[in-house]
């Protein structure tokens, strides 16, 4: 996965049909936090979850088909330790066939294929167990993911110490076992008359708290 930057530029647009200036103003005030330190995320096998080939007889026609879990190895390093979250975003937004987990894509532009989703396990922090914690809110509260809970597309992804206070901790070294879980639609909503690809792609940006 490239690191990356992104620049958000706001356009303030004045306009009036009046010719008088007005005693009334306004303030815009553009604020943030360059950090000197970076972090690169990373995923074994070059971040392809890949299930193979299987038939359509081996699906279900009136509920999900949930296709065995691949686990697959995901690195953070930072040049110093910082305290910074996951941001996932869906390549395939809308296509899901569950509102929290990433898209598989589209069968003949709107039969939804299914779903995957992802799941944080064995996480370490500088080679110290450490706990996955999620924000629903953009970072401002935290809570404590459950052992078999998953990470959702709408939240941000962390990792906290072990016990009672769950909030960010700063690191130089995450790694984690990262599980992925797919299902795939009921098939009497879908056309497989011919093969069709699972199409589902994330991309997990790294932000610094």
């Amino acid at each position: 996965m490239n690191k990356y930057i992104t620049l958000l530029t706001a356009t303030l647009l004045l306009s009036g049909a009046s010719s008088v200036i007005a005693a009334s103003s306004t303030d815009l005030t553009v604020k943030g936090l360059i950090t000197p330190n970076a972090c690169t995320p990373a995923l074994a096998g070059g971040g392809i979850a890949d299930h193979g080939k299987f038939s359509v007889q081996d699906l279900n026609p009136d509920k999900h088909t949930y296709l065995p879990e691949i686990i697959m190895q995901m690195t953070v390093n930072c040049d110093a330790a910082t305290p910074f979250a996951i941001s996932p975003i869906d390549n395939r937004a809308g296509t899901g066939t569950s509102g929290n987990y990433f898209g598989l894509g589209l069968i003949n532009t709107h039969e939804k294929l299914g779903h995957f989703r992802v799941a944080p396990r064995n996480v370490m922090a500088d080679a110290t167990q450490a706990q996955a914690i999620l924000s629903t809110d953009g970072g401002k509260t935290w809570l404590k993911e459950g052992s078999t809970a998953f990470w959702g597309v709408d939240n941000i992804w962390s990792v906290g110490a072990l016990g009672t206070v769950i909030a960010p901790i700063a690191m130089k070294e995450l790694s984690l076992d990262l599980y992925v879980r797919t299902g795939i639609a009921p098939t009497n909503g879908l056309t497989l008359t011919d093969e069709v690809t699972l199409d589902g792609s994330a991309t997990l940006q790294i932000k610094y708290l």
